[in-house]
């Protein structure tokens, strides 16, 4: 591609929040630096990380690559609004530093939301991989199939309320490309937490524009230890907790959306047992009297359930007994 060409090209911005992962980072880096489409800004926002993470970014001599430090830990989604606010690019897309995208995800995603103004997202589907970058096709394809990407026709989805809210297809987080100036990167508030790729899919959603997905492979994904989901032990505890109260959070604000009405039912299915999830994760710190409202809660607003009701009586129980016993709620 000439240079010319290159300087017609709308800037996309790379943002990379960064955290304790050096080796990852730089396949995560390499990866950005690859793509065959040129005019990007890479955007490394560093969550005070004890490795010398600057001397990563500087290895590359990339002068697209823009670094921030931040002085103490923010928490993972501060570091990641950050990120997003630094942006300059038309689009925006964030990858984890953990993940990795094939060489040609922006070239064949940004020309979708060139040619079609209407449109606020463009994404695709995605490889499962290992610790050690190995493709799992197994986990690739029940990755697929789980979120019904496999279903999805190519091309415009207006609007696109249950695909991105309710099959969830859209990997916000690390599969797809935004509209930079449609997205109030303050509107997203705190309390999201680690959902924050969910209510970023919902603000997208409501903007009244469309969704272009791409039915191919793009990106890949890392499961791996060091992953909320994947963690054991009171870390594994403590991410329960984080995740049920972020999407009790998130589902009370989709519950309330007059926008979003015909999925009531779901979410308010979806709110209910995270409040059981946040009650469990609450049991198994001990914190029983803290709990047991929860479990009240869910009750009351559905007919029987049989985890919600398990859980309650859990709460009753002698604390030698209910230890044994609380592994149901994994």
């Amino acid at each position: 591609m000439s240079l010319s060409q290159e300087c017609q090209q709308p800037l996309v911005s790379v943002i990379i929040p960064t955290y304790n992962r050096p080796d990852y980072l730089k396949q995560a880096i390499g990866s950005a630096i690859k793509q065959t489409y040129q005019n990007i800004e890479i955007i490394v926002s560093d969550n005070c990380s004890e490795e010398n993470t600057q001397a990563i970014v500087a290895s590359f001599g990339d002068s697209r690559i823009r670094f921030w430090r931040h002085q103490q830990n923010v928490g993972m989604l501060a570091n990641q609004q950050h990120g997003f606010k630094m942006a300059r690019g038309k689009y925006v897309a964030s990858l984890h530093d953990d993940d990795m995208w094939n060489e040609d995800f922006l070239a064949k995603l940004v020309p979708p939301l060139e040619e079609n103004p209407d449109l606020i997202i463009a994404f695709c589907d995605q490889y499962i991989i290992d610790a050690n970058g190995i493709i799992n096709d197994i986990g690739t394809e029940e990755n697929t199939r789980g979120y019904k990407r496999d279903k999805l026709a190519k091309g415009i989805h207006q609007p696109f309320y249950k695909i991105g809210l309710v099959d969830k297809s859209i990997p916000t987080a690390a599969s797809c490309l935004i509209r930079n100036n449609l997205v109030d990167w303050d509107s997203i508030p705190p309390e999201v937490g680690g959902m924050w790729d969910l209510y970023l899919t919902y603000l997208c959603c409501i903007s009244g524009y469309g969704a272009y997905y791409y039915p191919e492979r793009l990106t890949r994904y890392r499961a791996h230890e060091q992953t909320d989901t994947m963690l054991s032990g009171s870390r594994d505890v403590q991410a329960k907790i984080r995740k049920a109260k972020s999407e009790m959070f998130c589902y009370q604000v989709f519950m309330e959306d007059a926008r979003l009405q015909q999925f009531r039912t779901y979410f308010q299915q979806k709110w209910l047992e995270a409040n059981t999830t946040f009650g469990i994760g609450l049991l198994r710190s001990e914190q029983i009297a803290v709990a047991r409202p929860y479990f009240w809660q869910a009750l009351r607003k559905q007919k029987f359930n049989t985890r919600t009701l398990v859980a309650l009586a859990l709460s009753f129980t002698p604390k030698i007994l209910a230890n044994k016993l609380i592994g149901f709620s994994k």
